[in-house]
């Protein structure tokens, strides 16, 4: 039955993917500059007919609703089209860039949720505690703290002035890492080269606390609001009226219980941290999709736009898919 139900749920995404797709291209068509001519452009050197040859080769000499259904059936067909800026298949592209962003946003959340897991749950039994009181202060700060200023503030201090860590990109050049997976720490484990573990875990961890510190904050605030109303229920009272050791009251009793709104919030942190990464990407230079994608924009590459765009979209849909799926074994009473 559970099964059914998220057959359902994956059929779903079709409407709303299309939904997306045609917004992505309508808004795309509608933002300021041809491609054509920023292409000419860098190029330097225009030839006579050749700015009409590659509108004719990109469908872009078409009517808007032609070029529409030339991309939908497309997309339909699993061609999100060809780069206008780097001459390659659209898809290939991304699954070039997707581990890079990926690796980052596994490292921002492993980041938040050590951080935000154990501050929540401390702040909600010690209430109103001096502990408390600092760790919901630093919520607030890390909340209100965009992620880029973050991000540059820890170069500055970190590469700049101490130089422990790197400024830029994902390893170091003669880290001799053969590639496998895409993943350079996975990759550095598999191949045993223990250089290129350092060096790949050296570059991940600025960006990672840049972009996970708002994720940290979030979680934490939502844990411990959670954890202060389940610890107030009648099924804790019981469990301490029976002597049940404290922490075990806290963990299985009123953390599990408590797990529902948090999960709901992790869940759409997962869709930001792998859709909402341009700037820090950039901040970084680290070569993943948002990086791809904010190039893309300023080259009016359409295709690529719009297939950045619904990998982000897809994202979102099934990290709530999943949330959902979570849900029903948190609680049992809970279905899809």
């Amino acid at each position: 039955m559970r099964g059914i139900k998220i057959l359902e749920r994956l059929l779903y995404t079709i409407p709303i993917m299309f939904g997306v797709a045609i917004l992505v291209f309508l808004f795309m068509r509608m933002t300021p500059g041809d491609p054509v001519d920023i292409m000419m452009g860098e190029a330097g050197s225009i030839a006579p007919g050749e700015m009409e040859q590659l509108r004719k080769e990109f469908h872009l000499d078409q009517p808007l609703h032609v070029q529409l259904y030339l991309f939908l059936s497309d997309a339909l067909h699993g061609n999100l089209g060809y780069s206008y800026a780097y001459k390659k298949p659209v898809a290939d592209l991304i699954m070039e860039q997707l581990p890079a962003t990926i690796e980052l946003a596994l490292g921002a959340l492993l980041f938040g949720l050590i951080i935000a897991v154990p501050i929540g749950i401390w702040s909600a039994v010690k209430q109103y505690s001096i502990v408390d009181r600092v760790s919901m202060a630093g919520a607030f700060l890390g909340v209100s703290m965009p992620a880029f200023w973050l991000g540059i503030l820890l170069i500055l201090i970190f590469s700049v002035r101490l130089r422990w860590l790197p400024v830029t990109g994902r390893i170091d050049y003669n880290a001799g890492l053969q590639v496998v997976t895409g993943f350079y720490v996975l990759d550095s484990i598999l191949t045993r080269n223990t250089v290129a573990l350092v060096s790949s875990l050296k570059h991940l961890i600025l960006p990672s606390v840049a972009l996970g510190a708002g994720t940290a904050a979030m979680v934490a605030r939502v844990l411990r609001s959670s954890m202060i109303e389940a610890l107030r229920q009648d099924y804790v009272t019981l469990a301490r009226a029976k002597g049940v050791r404290e922490t075990w009251v806290v963990l299985k009793h009123a953390l599990r219980n408590a797990l529902i709104p948090t999960v709901t919030v992790v869940g759409i942190q997962v869709g930001v941290l792998l859709g909402g990464n341009m700037i820090v990407e950039q901040v970084f230079s680290w070569p993943g999709l948002g990086r791809l994608a904010v190039r893309a924009i300023f080259s009016r590459d359409f295709p690529l736009v719009q297939g950045v765009v619904m990998v982000y979209a897809l994202t979102f849909v099934l990290a709530n898919l999943v949330v959902d799926i979570l849900y029903t074994y948190i609680n049992p009473k809970i279905t899809l």
